[in-house]
């Protein structure tokens, strides 16, 4: 089905999920006995692991042309690094199913929405907005959300939820998908269709169950400190929910409607934390996190007044007594500010504050050196940029975020009449970037600057196999088959011998990817 362009992502999630349940087959796993070391909630019907994956697949396709959808490659490598913690130390409990750790994606969406808000999706995707990025003070915090959401996806809720609205008539799921599809264009239509209160009783249904969310806290409570992050994160994480539902939440944390927070939770959390670690306290935030705060907040589009505002914050009095972790933090709000702006002078003065306010800090420098690289490429002078980008240590080359800002700097520089480059350096380039595809094939931004690169070595056969690559990532697999069959005409064109083996790569490829079509074509 079409899908209206949304600034709201949970719209997006009920549509699909639920015209999925309406138009295809669900396949149902046969009741399970619960094993003592790891209790279940609900009657055991659910979607076997297979259909979830395939179900947010679906839900993810959508999502990725939302227009609030964004690849950031610093806020996407923070947030997968808390993650990926969280889901190791799962493991290590056995708290993930084989079948599930095996199928699921693990991976985070980020939206540019500036409200504060999480949620876990079907198959092991997970949907984090720049607001909650923005609003948490230390690491600990956003890892007590993902750690959260994990649990409703390791503990299957998900899958109960969805196996229990596939039981429910057509004509009620058809009338909770309209006032959903209304919502993301008009919240008055849409309260005009929960007629006779029946659409409003199934999105009730929607929300995780008052044991669900126990159960997720107390699961993800118990995976923080093997995955290294300190538990207090949760109580802090709940005092910042309290106190939004304190002042009476006014849409910009709708995290609190779908996580209702209840006084026994925040009891059940403090009791945990009082008795696993009396008197602890968070440590204090790290510049790594602070900044990359600052960047959810100026990534989030708060305005070009916000902007201009948080450019001048600098010459402010008292701006140098602020504690390192806010000064650092504001210095970078500064200077990506002064980017959107493009008042580069600016952001170079705010550039230099922030590199003296990180000194022997070595993430923090790495993030200044990234910053550096993107606002010289967003003024037009990649050479400095790519100065920017040699001047990292050893090794942090091959870290997604560098492979992205060189390649770009790289391709301008070509552009530029191929100043401060080699045809050797794009060579390395190409098979650095290469390489991380073949272990991310997923990344559909990183195949999209391996394309382009591809291109500019000449190599005109492997660029568009890796224009299709990138669709396929993203499930757009019509496009993907336009792209393979636009590489076998020119594979047919050329006739060069040394062609022969990526034409066959092509080939079988594009036979893979069109089974893949035809079956996402019988799903709707």
């Amino acid at each position: 089905m079409a899908f209206p362009r949304t600034r709201r992502w949970d719209a997006a999630i009920f549509s699909i999920a639920f015209s999925a349940c309406l138009t295809a087959p669900v396949a149902l796993a046969p009741p399970v006995q619960a094993q003592p070391s790891l209790p279940t909630l609900g009657d055991g019907l659910e979607l076997t692991a297979a259909a979830e994956r395939k179900l947010g697949d679906r839900i993810i396709r959508e999502l990725y042309r939302d227009p609030d959808y964004l690849d950031d490659a610093p806020l996407q490598e923070y947030v997968q690094s808390l993650l990926q913690p969280l889901l190791a130390a799962a493991r290590q409990r056995g708290e993930v199913a084989p079948d599930v750790d095996e199928r699921f994606a693990w991976a985070v969406l980020l939206g540019r929405d500036r409200s504060v808000n999480a949620f876990a999706l079907p198959g092991g995707y997970f949907g984090v907005h720049l607001g909650l990025i923005g609003v948490v003070a230390t690491p600990d915090e956003l890892a007590s959300v993902l750690a959260h959401e994990l649990s409703h996806v390791t503990q299957r809720h998900i899958s109960r939820l969805i196996a229990q609205q596939g039981r429910q008539t057509p004509l009620m799921i058809g009338a909770l998908i309209l006032s959903a599809l209304a919502a993301s264009k008009n919240p008055g239509a849409a309260q005009a269709l929960m007629v006779g209160g029946q659409a409003l009783a199934i999105q009730n249904q929607l929300n995780f169950s008052r044991d669900m969310e126990r159960e997720a806290d107390r699961i993800g409570y118990g995976l923080m400190q093997p995955a290294g992050f300190a538990p207090q994160g949760f109580v802090a994480m709940f005092d910042k929910l309290q106190q939004a539902n304190r002042l009476n939440d006014n849409g910009s944390w709708p995290y609190l409607r779908s996580h209702p927070l209840t006084t026994q939770r925040i009891a059940d959390m403090q009791s945990r934390s009082t008795h696993d670690a009396p008197g602890a306290a968070l440590a204090p935030a790290r510049l790594e996190h602070a900044l990359l705060a600052a960047r959810a907040r100026v990534l989030m589009r708060p305005g070009v007044d916000i902007w201009r505002q948080w450019l001048a914050a600098p010459q402010d009095a008292g701006f140098a007594r602020l504690a390192r972790p806010e000064l650092a933090a504001a210095w970078y709000s500064a200077a990506l500010s002064g980017v959107q702006l493009a008042d580069w002078p600016a952001a170079r003065r705010a550039l230099a504050g922030l590199r003296a306010s990180v000194q022997g800090d070595a993430a923090g420098l790495r993030q200044a050196r990234l910053l550096q690289a993107q606002l010289e490429l967003a003024a037009g002078q990649p050479a400095q940029a790519l100065a920017a980008l040699r001047a990292q240590p050893p090794g942090a080359g091959e870290r997604r975020p560098e492979l992205l800002l060189q390649a770009q700097a790289l391709l301008q520089t070509l552009a530029a009449a191929g100043a401060g480059s080699s045809p050797g350096e794009l060579a390395a380039l190409a098979e650095r970037l290469h390489t991380w595809v073949t272990l991310q094939p997923q990344d559909a931004g990183a195949w999209q600057w391996l394309a382009q690169v591809w291109r500019a070595q000449g190599q005109g056969l492997r660029a568009l196999r890796a224009e299709a690559e990138a669709q396929v990532a993203q499930y757009d697999y019509a496009a993907a088959v336009d792209r393979f069959r636009a590489g076998q005409e020119l594979a047919r064109n050329s006739g060069a011998a040394a062609d022969f083996i990526e034409a066959s790569i092509i080939d079988t490829r594009l036979r893979a990817v069109q089974s893949l079509l035809r079956e996402q074509a019988a799903e709707r």
